[in-house]
């Protein structure tokens, strides 16, 4: 199961690159780029959970700092992705099940809006100050809007691929199957026990009646004594 996390991570964190790489980015949009690797990211998080969502946001953004065209040093993305796969790792809904969409937009906007803020927080650390000639309030806004334009049409579909790369056809068989005869058990065991019972009644049934007998001769033959002694 952990390989077939693995491989499918890796898969979807490679086409999401290269699409953002190759596509996105040069959309030339106003603002901020749609993050596709930081949505891909969500969407594991929130299957797989915290511990989960951190490694995998840490190798989509060493991946992105590495990839051309790279303008800022390696690993600080790598960071930022790795919080927020982290956060929202911790969001995971129960049994991996989302039962209305507002949470997961939440998080998409709140993801977007603290990589952003995370990103250029690294950058001023280490001096980079692009952040500041862009506008940081314009790509504020523009990448939570972008995210979240984007997400409905990539956050459902990779979750439904992390819950079906989870399912072990095999387990799931064996699991039925002991299901199965354990079920035929219980439920053979249980009609010997109520035949059991039946038969215990009846044989109850019949004690008693015998008892019955055995109490009526008693009394008849007290009563011809205490006749005999009145007599």
């Amino acid at each position: 199961m952990r390989f077939n996390r693995m491989l499918l991570s890796a898969t979807l964190v490679i086409v999401a690159l290269v699409i953002q790489v190759t596509i996105l980015a040069r959309l030339q949009l106003p603002g901020a780029v749609p993050d596709l690797l930081l949505l891909t990211v969500l969407g594991l998080a929130l299957v797989y959970g915290h511990v989960g969502g951190a490694l995998v946001g840490f190798g989509a953004g060493l991946l992105a700092d590495l990839a051309p065209p790279a303008d800022h040093a390696a690993g600080r993305y790598a960071l930022v992705l790795c919080l927020i796969g982290y956060l929202a790792g911790l969001a995971k809904p129960d049994k991996g099940q989302v039962r209305s969409a507002t949470g997961p937009m939440v998080v998409v906007v709140a993801s977007a809006i603290g990589s952003t803020l995370l990103y250029a927080g690294v950058g001023a650390l280490v001096g980079d100050t692009a952040a500041r000639h862009v506008g940081l309030g314009s790509l504020l806004f523009t990448s939570a809007l972008y995210d979240l334009l984007l997400a409905p049409f990539v956050v459902p579909g990779i979750m439904a691929l992390a819950r079906r790369a989870d399912n072990d056809p095999i387990a799931e068989a064996t699991a039925s199957t002991k299901t199965d005869v354990s079920t035929g058990w219980l439920s053979s065991g249980t009609g010997g026990g109520l035949g059991g019972q039946r038969g215990g009644l009846r044989l109850g049934g019949q004690r008693t009646g015998l008892r019955m007998k055995s109490t009526k001769s008693r009394i008849a033959r007290a009563g011809r004594i205490k006749g005999v002694k009145r007599l």
